[in-house]
């Protein structure tokens, strides 16, 4: 979808949907992962996977969460499409590492466990991390890192939403 692809990252809470709604309103090109390219399947093979008789049992949360991927087709065919400047992708995605090459960079959304704890607190029950146990999970991932890719740069969730769509630009050297 760009010339130039940047994919931003971060576990649940860290502000994807935030930050990819305000680049939205400042004019910029934005694929929500988690929307438009995610499914279910073996983060291993890529191959999907049936899991509807867990989407009735929320007690398998993280089961189905290390099977949320990303399309990797859909992901090449969007970032060989040259038609705009610049696209950014928000979202998280188990297989990450089957893609992250071909974007231009990489960011990750930081945060420390008091605000994630905070931000999650006000989540419904019905948004993952929404309930106590989906919250210790995330704060486990969170202090883990196992979702996140390696070699990213760290991006300041905790200062205000301009902030840091400002500062990701910054490092994209586009002006804001």
């Amino acid at each position: 979808m760009g010339i130039r692809n940047y994919l931003i990252e971060g576990v649940s809470g860290a502000g994807k949907t935030s930050v990819a709604t305000e680049l939205q309103r400042r004019g910029y090109h934005v694929v929500h992962g988690d929307r438009e390219l995610t499914y279910k399947g073996d983060p291993a093979t890529g191959e999907p996977i049936d899991l509807s008789a867990l989407e009735h049992n929320r007690a398998d949360f993280a089961f189905t969460h290390r099977h949320h991927l990303w399309d990797v087709a859909k992901v090449t065919s969007l970032i060989a499409d040259k038609s705009r400047y610049v696209s950014f992708f928000c979202g998280g995605s188990r297989n990450f590492d089957h893609f992250i090459d071909l974007f231009d960079g990489v960011f990750v959304l930081s945060l420390d466990a008091e605000t994630l704890i905070q931000r999650l607190a006000v989540r419904p029950d019905d948004e993952f991390g929404g309930r106590p146990d989906e919250r210790t999970f995330v704060l486990q991932l969170l202090a883990s890192k196992e979702d996140i890719p390696r070699n990213a740069i760290d991006i300041d969730a905790t200062v205000p939403l301009a902030a840091v769509v400002d500062d990701i630009l910054s490092k994209c050297r586009i002006s804001h």
